[in-house]
């Protein structure tokens, strides 16, 4: 993606904790030079120093068959603010929109053995619902064993990842200061999170707590 300089996010931890926080992304693969995309929730792993995201498809989606053969893009991207030009000193100013996002690309690798499939589902019952790993091994085998048919695993060991953090740093302090304190205040939970990311970017310090 296009990354101007000053707003180029470089550092490796902070991408990983974004992309755990903000897990729900689209994984897109061009198929006969066409785009195609599928949302799903991902698990975010570091193995020997490589970054390696993993999830499943539906056997009904044949994007599954093309992910092989061609890279991936992986896109991470949720909080996101309008900002108008009423928070700019000059009134030649237009509107904008602050934002971050983390694309990861790679190769994905089929996971077709079966307890590597029912061992990804578990993890993914960690992360997004433990309560319901008490249901989960209350279920029958038979009951896994047909569930897990049903779906096709895969695992994208990152080749290159970009982070992209527009938060105004292009503005004036003040204007930055204004535009922090108006998205503090709103009911809306995006901009609130964007605030967060805009006041420790002006203190210069690490990015809130992901976990």
């Amino acid at each position: 993606m296009y990354i101007p300089k000053h707003y180029n996010g470089k550092d490796k931890q902070e991408s990983i904790a974004f992309m755990k926080r903000f897990n729900f992304g689209t994984i897109i693969t061009s198929i006969d030079n066409i785009p195609f995309a599928t949302h799903l929730p991902f698990i975010i792993a570091e193995r020997d120093n490589e970054i390696i995201i993993s999830s499943h498809f539906s056997k009904a989606n044949e994007h599954w068959k093309h992910i092989e053969s061609n890279e991936s893009l992986i896109i991470f991207s949720e909080p996101h603010a309008y900002i108008s030009p009423k928070n700019y000193v000059k009134q030649e100013n237009v509107p904008t929109w602050n934002y971050i996002s983390v694309h990861a690309y790679g190769k994905a690798k089929i996971k077709g053995n079966p307890k590597e499939v029912t061992e990804m589902l578990e993890h993914m019952m960690d992360d997004f619902d433990p309560d319901y790993k008490k249901q989960w091994n209350s279920i029958s085998d038979d009951y896994k064993t047909r569930m897990a048919k049903g779906i096709v695993a895969f695992e994208v060991q990152v080749s290159k990842l970009q982070s992209k953090e527009k938060l105004s740093q292009n503005k004036m302090e003040t204007e930055r200061k204004s535009i922090i304190k108006s998205l503090s205040k709103s009911k809306t939970t995006n901009e609130k999170i964007i605030s967060e990311y805009m006041k420790l970017n002006e203190l210069n310090t690490t990015k809130p707590k992901l976990h």
